[in-house]
């Protein structure tokens, strides 16, 4: 098939309403009826503004987060209409892929 990957990068503190903005992200894909979102949690990260945000011993807030999706371009929309719509302020990059399942099972 091919579609996009459709990646979205935020930090563990980051809110929308009363959720991390990532667990918001994974929520609304699974209202969508998406399959195949995963959430990655990073060490470190650097922010547009050029801040280092990073997981620290005793403090996880501003640790980066990706959500990281594999999906068809109407999928894609649709879940970044639901973005646009709610007003998250969240990061994303978007880039065209060919995916699919090899094997059996």
């Amino acid at each position: 098939m091919r579609g996009c990957q459709l990646t979205f990068y935020t930090q563990q503190n980051h809110r929308h309403g009363h959720q991390p903005v990532a667990d918001w992200i994974m929520s609304e894909v699974r209202q969508l009826g998406i399959r195949g979102a995963t959430l990655f949690v990073g060490t470190e990260g650097i922010d547009h503004v050029g801040k280092r945000h990073a997981a620290r011993f005793f403090e996880l807030a501003e640790q980066p987060v990706e959500v990281v999706l594999a999906i068809t371009d109407e999928e894609a929309e649709r879940l970044l209409d639901v973005n646009r719509a709610q007003r998250v302020h969240v990061f994303y990059t978007r880039f065209p892929i060919e995916f699919g399942m090899l094997g059996d099972g």
